[in-house]
């Protein structure tokens, strides 16, 4: 218009004049998270990368000819093999305890979650010194029923199918349990009643209901499957993840950050690859109002089967950790050739506690993951606040920033770190971390930040921002909002993720076994230690107190996400309930 101003409105851009005082405070926040996200996370990948093309990238022409393809061939493999041998079972189980009715079955649904309380290391162990070829079924079956040992033993790859199997069927089993309990069965009715087969009707209807269950599951055993370290540890199986703790340990820095980022590369492309799967169909129910319950199953014959394949189950269940437990009294050295131990003591556990050098692990392991727990709180509660409160693009990418870790394995964390900080700079005080104690803590912070940012996530999703808005009107500033009103009212969110990222870095193995320095070996590592010096009394020891633990963490967790007035609300037991783990367990 002529003689006059023009002002033109653009799309997806905001005056700076239209900023609030509340969009300046989450910009303001977001600064040094994103500072601390880059440090930590990105810039130690990209060292990783840079490291890896070092010499013209000749590391990843001999990825490409050596035992390094041969390794990621087998990684795959064995991770394709994991996802079905814990699809079938976690699948089964879910249907099995959702469906049929029989004795026992709220037992066994708390021991369907035992292997949570399993840490990575222990869980290898126990399924080590039960079915290896000196374990105890082996042997067990070897002289009672002439029976040869090595055929009947788990080795090798079968061995780490095994371990998998049987420590990973959790996903599964608590996505499928889930999405059956919320399932409606007027569908399922009313294709029976329209002539469908029982078969049939799983087969069209339940089974694709079931698709994004299925493909959770799915992707979180094989993303943890490629990232396992302690089972082809213990079997010797080389996979890639055995060959980049080699190529560290033996000084071919920019070989094991070639594999490093190879192994990130595969799981990445996965998460993708099975993410547009799941969004490329709606798999949703169209009844309207409330779903229809679904019937248990009462019958003479379905109860007898489903009561004696879960007395089965439960047996298998327990046998690891009543094998650690066993071990942990029985006296170093005396376990030779029998089926079991022959000697039993109480002084394993009495010198962990009274013997300082036999205490230190425990005591390093504790006070590292508090450190890291303490830092994970900062600026995971910060974090999941910015990105909640975010406007405008760029919160989804600061979002996949703080997720990236749990996407990647230990051992490729582990290196990340190494290569980034083996040199002094302003961001590790002007100290090499390499060597040092506190480069644990930093592996630790950045393996489970994700923990306390997606815990936080959830509780501040469940908070409606007028709360914020209404402390902001009576005065509060919004730094005084969010210390006073928000935090307070994320407490509970907050809490049950900072004790998870406790537990998780107080058994952590797969990264510390690539960072630990010499003279401060964390628990985990130094249990590896005692297995290889002939200790298993000590060792299994030290893994009955961590499982103890995580017990007692898990059952913590479980009662801060639950309240009591809401589990009373709801008619639930105040005890023994089934336990339901804020996030899914660190890889084998």
């Amino acid at each position: 218009m002529a003689g006059g101003a023009v002002t033109v409105a653009v799309p997806g851009l905001r005056n700076r004049s239209s900023l609030t005082s509340s969009d300046r405070f989450v910009y303001f926040l977001a600064a040094p998270v994103v500072l601390v996200l880059l440090v930590y996370i990105v810039v130690p990948m990209l060292a990783t990368a840079t490291t890896s093309a070092e010499g013209g990238g000749s590391a990843y022409k001999g990825f490409l000819s050596g035992s390094s393809a041969n390794a990621l061939g087998l990684s795959v493999g064995i991770s394709v093999g994991s996802v079905l041998t814990t699809g079938v079972l976690g699948t089964a189980l879910a249907v099995l305890l959702s469906r049929f009715d029989f004795p026992g079955r709220k037992v066994l649904r708390l021991f369907a979650l035992l292997p949570m309380a399993l840490p990575p290391l222990i869980g290898a162990v126990s399924f080590y010194f039960l079915y290896a070829e000196s374990g105890i079924v082996p042997r067990f079956l070897e002289r009672y029923f002439g029976a040869d040992a090595a055929a009947v033993s788990a080795n090798g790859v079968w061995g780490v199918l095994l371990v998998h199997t049987m420590t990973m069927y959790p996903y599964f089993y608590l996505a499928v349990a889930s999405a059956l309990a919320g399932s409606d069965a007027s569908m399922e009715e009313a294709a029976l009643n329209l002539g469908a087969s029982r078969f049939r009707m799983w087969r069209t209807v339940l089974l694709p209901m079931l698709t994004p269950a299925l493909v959770s599951g799915t992707l979180l055993t094989f993303m943890v499957s490629m990232a396992s370290f302690t089972a082809p540890q213990f079997y010797n199986v080389q996979t890639l993840t055995m060959q980049i703790v080699a190529s560290r340990t033996s000084g071919a820095y920019d070989v094991a950050a070639a594999q490093a980022v190879v192994l990130s590369v595969v799981s990445i492309f996965f998460l993708l690859a099975m993410r547009w799967y799941e969004n490329r169909r709606l798999h949703r129910g169209s009844s309207k109002g409330t779903p229809q319950a679904v019937k248990v199953l009462h019958g003479v014959l379905p109860r007898t089967f489903a009561g004696v394949g879960s007395l089965l189950l439960v047996l298998f269940l327990m046998a690891p950790p009543a094998t650690i437990a066993l071990l942990s009294f029985t006296v170093d050295g005396s376990w030779t050739t029998q089926i079991l131990p022959p000697d039993y003591t109480l002084d394993n556990f009495t010198r962990i506690f009274t013997d300082p050098v036999t205490l230190r692990p425990i005591l390093v392991s504790a006070q590292m993951s508090f450190v890291a727990m303490i830092g994970c709180i900062l600026v995971g509660v910060l974090a999941a606040w910015v990105v909640t409160r975010w406007k405008g693009p760029g919160g989804g990418l600061l979002d996949v920033m703080v997720m990236l870790p749990w996407a990647l394995p230990g051992t490729v964390i582990g290196v990340n770190i190494v290569t980034a900080f083996a040199t002094p700079s302003p961001f590790n005080l002007g100290q090499v971390l390499i060597g040092s104690l506190w480069i644990l803590p930093v592996a630790y912070f950045v393996r489970f930040l994700p923990l306390v940012f997606r815990s936080a996530n959830a509780s501040l999703a469940q908070i409606d921002p007028s709360v914020e808005e209404a402390a902001r009107n009576l005065g509060a500033g919004p730094w005084r909002a969010l210390r006073t009103v928000t935090v307070p009212l994320m407490s509970r969110g907050i809490l049950a993720g900072a004790l998870m990222a406790f537990i998780q870095g107080f058994g952590e193995y797969v990264a510390s076994v690539v960072v630990y320095p010499a003279r401060f070996a964390p628990l985990s590592v130094e249990i590896y230690n005692r297995i290889y010096s002939n200790e298993f009394g000590t060792a299994a020891a030290y893994g009955t107190l961590q499982m103890a633990l995580i017990l007692i963490v898990l059952v913590i967790a479980q009662r801060l996400e639950t309240p009591r007035r809401d589990r009373k609300a709801r008619g639930e037991r105040p005890a023994g309930a089934p336990l339901t783990p804020v996030m899914a367990p660190t890889p084998t």
